[in-house]
Formats: C-alpha cells, sequence, structure tokens
C-alpha cells in the first residue's frame, strides 16, 4: 500500500498495524537512521483532524474516565472554566471543534454504582455529544444555582476540584471559580471538595489504545524532518546558518499545518571550541562548516498528542564518505545510556528511584551521563514521573516522587560527553531525545531512536 495512503487510513481508523507499516518509510530501527523526509506522510487537513480526535476523546471519556475516578477515589469531579481563562485540562475532554470556554463552561463527571461515569454540561450553550446537558439558557446566576442543585441531587461524597499547589495543569479553577463554588454550594458539600490532582495528572499521562495506534505516525512526522533538514537539500556547508536551519523546521511544519510547542533548536559543535566537562550543555550557533556536529531539538502538536526529539548530524569534510569512528563510538555510548535509563523503568517506581538506578549504572560503566526524561502526551513536557533535570542530578520532589504507569509515553531525554581522538580528545556532548512507550513491562521507541548519525556530505 502507498505510505502515504496508509497513513491516512490509520488515522482514520485507528488501526496500529496500519500505522506502524507506514513508519518504515520514515526509520529503520535496526539501522536507526531516518531515511525519507516529512514528506513521505500525509498530514490530515484541520477539518479531517475532527473526527478522529473526536472519536479518541470519547472512547477515552467511555473507558479510561471511569477506571481512574475509581483508582483515585473520587464519585464526582468538576472541570469549571471561564472564556480566556480555560483549565489547562478543559481542551482534552471536550469534542472539536472548540476554541475556548464559551462564557462560564461547567462539566459535571459523576461515577455510578455500576461504575460508569455520568458526563454533563451546565451551560449556557449544550455541548452535545459525548455530555448531555443537566442546564442550558439564562443567567450567570441560574447556572450557579442549577450546579448546585445538580450537585446535591446526586449526593457525591468526594468531590474533586482542579486545585493544586504543585502540579500546574491540575490547578485550573480560578480562585473567584472556586470561592463562587463554596458560596453556592451547602456547607455539607463545600466540606466535600477535595483536589483532584491525581486524577488530572492520571487522565493527562494515560494514553489510551487509539493514541497509542496513531502516536508513532506523529513522531515519525517529527523525525522526518528532522532528517530533510539535516541534508543537503537544506544546508549548504559554509553558507547556511544554524538559524536558518532552525527557522526551516518551523517553516516546514508550518506548511504540514502542525504547530510547533516551542521554537526549534539547532546548535553546532566542533574541533577546536572545547566543550567543557562541567558545562550543562555545549554548542553556539553561527554558520555551519564542514567537520561540524549538529544538534537540534523539535517538538510538535497533531492529533492532541505532542512530540519531543533531539538528533544528532555531522557535516562532513572534504573526501569523508563516513563518520568519524570517534564521533559513531559517542553515537554508540549515548545509545547505551538510554538502555540503562529504560532498563530500570518498573511499574510503581517512582521517577527519583529510576533516576538514581540510572546514575549508579552510568557511573559504573564510566559513561558521563545527564538524565532528564519528562512524560509526554497532550503536552509536550506533560504531568507524571520527572526523571532528573538538567539543572538538578538529584531528587525532584513531588514530580520525582510520581509513580511510573503502565500505558505512558516518555521523551528519554538527556546527554552523554565522550572524547573525541579524532579531535585531539575533545569531548563531544549527544544529547538525544526520543519517544518511548513504557507499556507496564518494557519501554519501546515508537518510531525508532536515532543509532547512526544524520550525515551531511
Amino acid at each position: 500500500m502507498n505510505p502515504a495512503i496508509c497513513a491516512r487510513a490509520a488515522v482514520f481508523s485507528l488501526l496500529a498495524g496500519c500505522v506502524l507499516a507506514g513508519q518504515s518509510i520514515a526509520n529503520e530501527p535496526s539501522q536507526g537512521r531516518v531515511i525519507a523526509s516529512a514528506e513521505g506522510f500525509d498530514v490530515l487537513s484541520t477539518r479531517e483532524r475532527v473526527e478522529p480526535e473526536n472519536r479518541m476523546v470519547r472512547d477515552r471519556l467511555e473507558t479510561l474516565l471511569p477506571r481512574l475516578m475509581a483508582e483515585t477515589k473520587l464519585d464526582m469531579w468538576l472541570v469549571i472554566n471561564r472564556e480566556y481563562a480555560e483549565d489547562p485540562v478543559y481542551f482534552t475532554l471536550v469534542p472539536q471543534p472548540s476554541f475556548a470556554a464559551r462564557r462560564t463552561t461547567m462539566l459535571v463527571f459523576h461515577r455510578q454504582p455500576d461504575g460508569s461515569v455520568d458526563r454533563l454540561s451546565v451551560n449556557r450553550y449544550p455541548l452535545g455529544e459525548p455530555y448531555s446537558s443537566a442546564w442550558a439558557g439564562g443567567d450567570l446566576d441560574a447556572q450557579w444555582k442549577a450546579l448546585a442543585e445538580l450537585i446535591v441531587s446526586r449526593n457525591p461524597q468526594r468531590i474533586g476540584i482542579n486545585v493544586s499547589r504543585e502540579w500546574p495543569v491540575a490547578d485550573g479553577l480560578t480562585s473567584a471559580l472556586h470561592e463562587r463554588l463554596r458560596e453556592v454550594l451547602p456547607p455539607e458539600f463545600a466540606s466535600r471538595l477535595v483536589p483532584a490532582e491525581s486524577l488530572v495528572v492520571r487522565w493527562l499521562e494515560t494514553r489510551s489504545a487509539a493514541e497509542l495506534a496513531v502516536y508513532p505516525h506523529i513522531i515519525g512526522i517529527a523525525r522526518g524532518v528532522i532528517a530533510e533538514a539535516f541534508s543537503t537539500r537544506v544546508i549548504t556547508p559554509g553558507v547556511t546558518t544554524t538559524q536558518e536551519v532552525a527557522w526551516y523546521i518551523r517553516a516546514r511544519f508550518e506548511s504540514l499545518g502542525l504547530p510547533i510547542w516551542f521554537f526549534p533548536d539547532v546548535n553546532r559543535q566542533r574541533q577546536g571550541v572545547p566543550c567543557e566537562a562541567d558545562a550543562p550543555f555545549c554548542g553556539d550557533s553561527g554558520v555551519i562548516e564542514p567537520g561540524d556536529v549538529l544538534h537540534t531539538d523539535v517538538g510538535i502538536c497533531y492529533l492532541k498528542l505532542c512530540t519531543d526529539t533531539q538528533e544528532m548530524g555531522y557535516v562532513a569534510r572534504l573526501g569523508e564518505t563516513e563518520v568519524p569512528a570517534g564521533l559513531q563510538a559517542a553515537m554508540q555510548t549515548g545509545n547505551r545510556w538510554q538502555d540503562l535509563l529504560t532498563s530500570n523503568f518498573s511499574t510503581g517506581r517512582t521517577g527519583n528511584e529510576a533516576l538514581a538506578l540510572t546514575r549508579a549504572a552510568a557511573t559504573k560503566a564510566r559513561i558521563a551521563a545527564s538524565v532528564y526524561t519528562h512524560p509526554l502526551g497532550m503536552f509536550g513536557h506533560a504531568p507524571g514521573p520527572t526523571i532528573g533535570m538538567w539543572d538538578n542530578q538529584g531528587s525532584t520532589p513531588v514530580q520525582g516522587d510520581w509513580p511510573i504507569y503502565p500505558n505512558t509515553v516518555y521523551a528519554i531525554e538527556g546527554n552523554i560527553k565522550q572524547a573525541v581522538p579524532e579531535w585531539g580528545g575533545q569531548l563531544v556532548q549527544m544529547k538525544l531525545e526520543q519517544g518511548a512507550l513504557f507499556d507496564g513491562e518494557r519501554v519501546t521507541y515508537l518510531a525508532g531512536r536515532q543509532t547512526r548519525w544524520h550525515l551531511i556530505r
């Protein structure tokens, strides 16, 4: 089947087999080198994205939310927000096309004795499927009164609200709305309000089967654009600058209709410009010359799922047909570091524990490594277990204490430094990052990982 047709069919059908087959045009997992550009992928138009996005949202609400509300022991969950001040979790819950919480929008999720969850809206403008309208029309006072009456009639014992000191994504209920909620509820019910931060984090970090079917395709697009940027199609040594490559990457994603969630970074390392052992990051900007080591960091969001990818390239000198052996060895060490980290993923183990085990293993293997791995999902820097930070290789309170759960996706991110004999023993920093799934037993790179350099010659 034509790969572009396969990719489009896969998104509509949400069948993993077709998506994974399409990935072969962008990645050779055994080789680790991207061999085709993003032109090999067919990206859905904004209009075409609505149906699969809404299907995935409904699937999550029907199959995932009931389980997570039971897990976090919440009988009811309230998501209340206003236009221009939307709760971070709001757009993960509502159908597309949605651009704002119109006026004041109230979502009510009530867990039933049979384990199902009623999905209700208390809004001036009904949302429609997959929500049932519990109230519509009227003024703001009537809306708040209707919400209070609904809560009292359902009589939940633990009512989750989005307030959190430690998790920004779980702190979407504004102070004024929180105050108004407490005012309209009888004191007995106001006392039942509890933070819903555990539910919010679990909701945002957990991937459904349908999402995992399309995620390889999304990450493959990001990797394909990197391959395109790190090629002679874009780079003319001695002429092209790192900033021009970064702007090319941004423009390329825009041409595909894909939003970036941070501006792409492109930097260079070169022989004679030392990479200090204690420097957190090595690399500068400027004109790209033969012999340069290139690095890029890019992130896009598509079908409500985000990527975060870093890869390395080498600009061949005149007469070179391969990457110098010392740089190839550094890539192997970077992959070895990734293996040490992913081998320490285990259900229930905290991010801090995984970090400590990985650092100990790297020290034993004499690998100079820095770990700063984070969850991926509906945000690029998604909630879940923090596994190190670039400026803190010790324990991270709260986020680092969060346990690793199955069916969660991570940006396996960090770097190693290694001496390059061809550079007179000068250090090179390998900054690598790839999206990977932890399924409860093993870690799998969703669109392969880089094991060979992008060679620009």
